[in-house]
C-alpha cells in the first residue's frame, strides 16, 4: 500500500473496499468477532479520512504519507490471513478471497515492479508508472481515475465473496480465469499507455519491445480463455467432476486443444492485429479460428484414444465459449475512449461521410480530446450512432451546439459555401475556432494531407 498510495483518495478508498469485505466474511462464512471489529474500524477510519483526502476540485487538507500506508497494509495483510487461516488446507475459494478482495493492490504493484526492474530503476523510488497515472495520462481526470479503480476492486471482490459462499469448483475455476484473463488485458493496456506517454502524441511508432511484449500478454491471455472455455464446457456438460475416464481424456485433450488452437489463431492472423480499430473481419477470424480448431483438435483426440463416455458436445461449447471470450478480451480496448474525462476538449465534426468517419476516430485516439457529435444534413442518419458518436442534428444546429464547444472540424470543405455558412456564423458568435480538414481520397484515403485553419 506504500507504492499504491499515489494520488489523493485511492489508498484509502481500496481498503474501505477491502475492509467492507473482510468483514463481511467474518460475518457470515468464517464468524470471527476480532476480525470483524478491525475490518469495520479499519474501513471506517479510512471512510472518514476519505472527505479530507479525496476533495473535488480542491487540494488535499490531509494526507496519509508512508506511515498511514504501511499501516494499512500490514492490517489487511492480518485480515487476510484471519480468514483463511482455520479452513486454508480444505479450500481453495477461502486461499482466493483475499487475493481477489486485494487484486487492485497486487496488480498495480506487480506492474510498476515489472516495469521499473525492466527499465533498471530502483522499485522504491517514486514515479508516475501506477495504474491510476496511466488513466490519468489517458484524459481521465484524477477522481475518475480512483473511481475506476475502485469499481473494479468492487467487482472483483465481490466475485471473491460469491466463490467463497457458493463453494461450487465449477464456478470458481472458469470465474478465476476470466478475471485473470480481464486483469492481464487491462494492465497490458495500461502498459501501452505508459509507453506512449514516453515516447509522446507525435510519435505513434510502436517500439519492438512494446510490440513483442503485446503479443505475449494476447498469448498469455488466451491461454487462460482457452483453459476457462474447455473446462467451463466440461464442467457444464458432466455431472459433478466427471467420471475417471472422463477426467483422463479431458486431461490429455487439453494441451490438443491448446496446440491446435494456436496454430488457428497464428494461420488466421490473430496476433497480428490491432485491437483497439477491431471490426467485424477481426471478429471473423477469432470466430474461424476457434471453430475450425475446435473439429480438428476432437480428430486429433479420437485418434489416439477412444472416446467412450466423454461427450464430444463439450467442444462445440468450448468453441463458443472461447470466441465469446477472447473477442471481449480483443474489443474491451475499443472502450477505452468512452473512459476519458468530461472536462476534455469537446470537438464536434461536420460532415459524416468517409472522411468525417475517418477524422472522428484520429480525434477519440487522441488524449484530452473528445468527439461530442456529428453534423450532416442526411436525414437517415440523424440520432444515429458512428463509430460510437451521435449525429446530432444538421448544419443549420451549428448555432446551438456552438457556445459548448472547444473546436468545430469540418470534413466536408468542398460543400458549397452557403451550406457551410451556417457553421461559419455559429463558431465565429461563439468564439469557437473552425478548421477545415481536406483529405486527399484518390491516392491515400486515411491520411491528413492538408488541414487550414480558419
Amino acid at each position: 500500500f506504500n507504492l499504491l498510495d499515489n494520488m489523493d483518495g485511492l489508498a484509502a478508498t481500496l481498503a474501505a473496499i477491502a475492509c467492507a469485505y473482510y468483514a463481511l466474511d467474518a460475518v457470515t462464512e468464517h464468524p470471527n468477532r476480532v476480525a470483524l471489529v478491525l475490518a469495520l474500524s479499519l474501513g471506517l477510519a479510512c471512510a472518514g479520512f476519505l472527505p479530507f483526502n479525496l476533495r473535488r476540485g480542491r487540494p488535499a487538507a490531509v494526507f496519509m504519507g508512508d506511515s498511514g500506508s504501511q499501516v494499512l497494509g500490514f492490517a489487511l495483510a492480518a485480515l487476510a490471513l484471519s480468514s483463511s487461516w482455520k479452513v486454508a488446507g480444505t479450500t481453495v475459494t477461502t486461499i482466493l478471497l483475499p487475493l481477489l478482495v486485494l487484486a487492485v493492490p497486487i496488480l498495480d504493484t506487480t506492474l510498476v515492479t515489472v516495469v521499473r526492474l525492466l527499465e533498471r530503476r530502483p522499485v522504491t523510488r517514486g514515479g508516475r508508472d501506477h495504474t491510476s497515472h496511466r488513466l490519468v495520462y489517458y484524459g481521465m481526470s484524477e477522481t475518475k481515475a480512483v473511481a475506476l479503480l475502485a469499481a473494479v476492486a468492487t467487482a472483483i471482490g465481490a466475485t471473491g465473496v460469491a466463490y467463497n459462499i457458493l463453494d461450487e469448483p465449477r464456478v470458481t475455476i472458469v470465474g478465476v480465469l476470466l478475471t485473470f484473463v480481464l486483469l492481464v488485458q487491462f494492465a497490458s493496456v495500461l502498459a501501452d499507455l505508459e509507453e506512449r506517454s514516453r515516447r509522446g502524441e507525435q510519435d505513434l511508432t510502436a517500439s519492438p519491445a512494446l510490440l513483442q511484449t503485446r503479443r505475449l500478454v494476447e498469448v498469455v491471455v488466451d491461454f487462460a480463455a482457452i483453459l476457462a472455455s474447455f473446462g467451463g464446457a466440461y464442467l457444464l456438460l458432466v455431472d459433478g467432476l466427471g467420471t475417471g475416464y472422463q477426467r483422463q481424456v479431458f486431461v490429455a485433450a487439453l494441451p490438443i486443444l491448446l496446440g491446435t488452437r494456436y496454430v488457428a489463431f497464428v494461420a488466421f492472423v490473430v496476433y497480428r492485429r490491432i485491437w483497439r480499430y477491431a471490426g467485424a473481419r477481426d471478429l471473423a477470424s477469432i470466430a474461424a479460428a476457434t471453430f475450425v480448431s475446435a473439429p480438428v483438435a476432437l480428430g486429433l483426440l479420437a485418434a489416439t484414444r477412444p472416446l467412450k463416455e466423454f461427450p464430444i458436445e463439450v467442444f462445440v461449447v468450448d468453441a463458443l465459449l472461447c470466441f465469446v471470450l477472447v473477442a471481449m478480451s480483443r474489443l474491451a480496448l475499443r472502450s477505452l475512449p468512452q473512459l476519458r474525462d468530461r472536462g476534455s476538449r469537446r470537438v464536434l465534426i461536420v460532415g459524416a461521410g468517409r472522411s468525417g468517419r475517418s477524422l472522428a476516430r484520429e480525434v477519440q485516439e487522441t488524449a484530452g480530446q473528445r468527439v461530442i457529435g456529428f453534423l450532416d444534413d442526411n436525414a437517415q442518419l440523424r440520432r444515429r450512432r458512428i463509430q460510437g458518436v451521435i449525429v446530432i442534428g444538421s448544419l443549420d444546429d451549428a448555432a446551438r451546439y456552438a457556445p459548448g464547444l472547444d473546436e468545430v472540424l469540418v470534413s466536408i470543405p468542398d460543400a458549397p459555401v452557403e451550406r457551410l455558412q451556417p457553421v461559419l456564423d455559429a463558431c465565429t458568435g461563439a468564439g469557437v475556432p473552425c478548421r477545415f480538414v481536406r483529405r486527399d481520397t484518390t491516392t491515400a484515403p486515411h491520411r491528413l494531407v492538408e488541414a487550414i485553419a480558419e
